[in-house]
């Protein structure tokens, strides 16, 4: 592992630990103020994330993929909460959970590309339709359908392009990782950042009230710059790295704006309340959902050696 690791995690703990401090002042100030509350039910929560992923970083290529199988076995989970199921669809959701998942993420630990990336969308999602239809229940029918299929794509196989990403033929493949799940979280958390110091115009009010037009160009171009920093621990050149990074920054935003759109579908604020201040495994797996897989297929075609 390339001293680049050990100096992010470093970074990370650092920024978390002073984020710490400021939090335990401003509740010591204002004890009742529940946007402090939050505040720190969020930063604990950041330390547990950053603990499991740094982790499972360091303790190699096994760890990373259960990690991430883990994380899409909870999203999964979240989303089929949320979803129309009938008793029929037991079959298929059978298919999702205990064939879909763990094979995907075989195909990840042995590197079959050929098959890992047609797995999913191709074969599961026709046998997911023929396993609901089997049970003859008619009765919405394709919404179901398609609502087990979506969960599958996003859930799983978006998400495992990110341990996919150290099955490329590019020295220290493992830090692209770090550079596309860094983008998308710093991103998401600049965005907030620059809204709530300048943010004047909603950007599309019906679906993400807070998100502004001013937060969103602060945080892209903010992750930008941030992602160019970074591109010593990437195959790229630096002006490579920060388009790279706009990129996941933008298919970020817009990914997050689709999961929106489905939870006020669904009438819901968060997927769950698993982790602390921040909502569901999903909330904070969005960005990653449409940005992970176009990052890993634009990487594998012009920076992956034969």
């Amino acid at each position: 592992m390339k001293i680049e690791v050990y100096w992010i995690l470093g970074s990370l703990l650092a920024a978390v630990s002073l984020a710490s401090l400021i939090g335990y002042v401003l509740k010591r100030r204002q004890p009742a103020n529940p946007s402090i509350d939050n505040l720190n039910a969020r930063i604990r929560s950041w330390w547990v994330l950053i603990l499991l992923g740094g982790g499972a970083l360091l303790a190699g290529r096994i760890a990373i993929i259960l990690l991430f199988a883990f994380i899409s076995f909870l999203a999964l989970r979240e989303f089929v909460t949320q979803t129309p199921v009938r008793p029929a669809d037991h079959s298929a959701l059978f298919i999702c959970f205990f064939l879909a998942l763990p094979v995907q993420y075989v195909l990840v630990g042995v590197g079959w590309y050929g098959l890992f990336s047609i797995f999913i969308p191709v074969y599961c999602f026709l046998a997911l339709a023929v396993a609901a239809a089997l049970f003859t229940d008619t009765e919405r029918f394709l919404e179901r359908t398609a609502a087990t299929q979506w969960g599958l794509i996003l859930c799983v196989y978006c998400i495992s392009h990110i341990p996919a990403l150290m099955t490329l033929h590019i020295p220290d493949s493992p830090l692209l990782m770090v550079f596309v799940v860094l983008i998308a979280q710093v991103s998401d958390i600049l965005q907030y950042v620059w809204g709530k110091l300048i943010g004047r115009h909603p950007l599309v009010p019906t679906l993400s009230p807070k998100k502004t037009v001013e937060g969103l160009v602060g945080g892209v171009l903010s992750a930008t710059v941030f992602g160019a920093l970074l591109w010593r621990i990437t195959p790229f050149t630096i002006w490579q790295a920060g388009g790279m990074a706009f990129l996941i920054a933008i298919l970020g935003f817009l990914g997050g704006l689709v999961m929106s759109a489905i939870k006020r579908d669904r009438g819901i604020k968060d997927w769950s309340q698993l982790i602390e201040g921040h909502g569901g495994m999903l909330d904070r797996m969005d960005s990653l959902c449409f940005s992970a897989p176009v990052f890993f297929h634009l990487t594998r075609y012009f920076f992956s050696q034969p």
